[in-house]
């Protein structure tokens, strides 16, 4: 008798199983959108605007769940370990998809490079170099001369240990030779912003959506942007590139990831519906004001094998300077 039922139900289960492998009725039901932060970042942002317009495309709700905690690893980790099927995405971004399995290595059960797949890029948001409006130097090369002549006296915020903001500092410090205290604040740019404006501490890489309205008032100074080509928004202010240093600097951008068993038909799908939802000229329109540059992978695959070599980029960097969270 339990054999007969054992095979009545896998026999009742298989059609639903090859269904879902084509992703021809996919989606059927709510898709949880996990998100690692607390209401009201970029990441949290990114998602809301979009959760919508998927619904649109796709026919069924796209929900916002703010698992906030652990520096994004609590909703990581949720997301790794969901039912492979679609109905449980995570809203991720470079820290929590590609820094954390380094700095967290000891601690993180789980492994982003191996346990999720990317769907797509979302957006990238440009960072700044500022600068306290009583530090002297007005570009990348005299803040270096200055940390030259005055050794042991330049200081620098982040937003914690391992963040990226004090991994791009060390990058620089190490490229041009130079020293700096870490002042880390973990509150984010909510603490970091009215130290540098104080002269509390001196220089940061930090969110131009964050800053673009202290530096346009004139209580901040941009030494450097980190995109590629000038920000329209501050067309005055070099690139680091153009300062001599194109590698240094990290645009934060936000993605879209499944479980990495989830059936390719489905990511494809996803990935189409991401596409439709962000090339729409409102879209980006929308996402422009909040600082945010629509920034899409042409494939899952691509932005998969693009996450994991930024993930294997970082754990250099976090080995060279022997960061490691307990």
């Amino acid at each position: 008798m339990r054999q007969h039922f054992t095979f009545a139900l896998i026999a009742a289960l298989l059609p639903m199983l090859a269904e879902a492998q084509t992703g021809d009725s996919y989606p059927n039901r709510p898709v949880k959108l996990l998100i690692p932060y607390a209401p009201g970042g970029a990441t949290d942002i990114i998602a809301r605007d979009i959760s919508p317009k998927l619904q649109e495309v796709l026919g069924q709700p796209f929900v916002v769940d703010n698992r906030p905690g652990a520096s994004g690893n609590i909703a990581l980790e949720a997301a790794a370990k969901a039912t492979p099927d679609g109905y449980t995405l995570e809203v991720g971004n470079v820290s929590t998809n590609a820094i954390n399995e380094s700095t967290f290595a000891n601690v993180l059960p789980i492994k982003p490079s191996r346990d999720l797949v990317g769907i797509s890029k979302l957006v990238e948001i440009p960072h700044v170099l500022v600068a306290a409006t009583s530090f002297p130097p007005n570009s990348v090369a005299e803040m270096i001369e200055w940390a030259k002549r005055n050794p042991g006296k330049l200081n620098y915020a982040s937003a914690g240990l391992g963040t990226y903001p004090q991994l791009d500092m060390l990058r620089l410090l190490k490229v041009a030779g130079i020293e700096a205290t870490h002042i880390p604040y973990k509150g984010g740019a909510g603490q970091m912003l009215p130290a540098l404006m104080s002269g509390e501490v001196q220089v940061s890489f930090i969110n131009l959506a964050s800053t673009i309205e202290q530096i346009r008032a004139g209580r901040l100074k941009a030494l450097a942007t980190t995109m590629p080509t000038r920000v329209p928004e501050l067309p005055s202010v070099p690139t680091m590139a153009e300062q001599g240093f194109p590698d240094i600097g990290t645009n934060a951008w936000q993605g879209l990831f499944a479980p990495a068993a989830t059936p390719k038909p489905i990511l494809d799908k996803l990935h189409a519906a991401v596409v439709a939802v962000l090339s729409r000229p409102e879209m980006k329109e929308l996402l422009a004001q909040q600082m945010m540059a629509v920034a899409l992978s042409k494939s899952p695959q691509e932005f998969t094998e693009q996450v994991r070599a930024e993930t294997q980029a970082w754990s250099e960097v976090v080995r060279d300077n022997k960061i490691k969270i307990e």
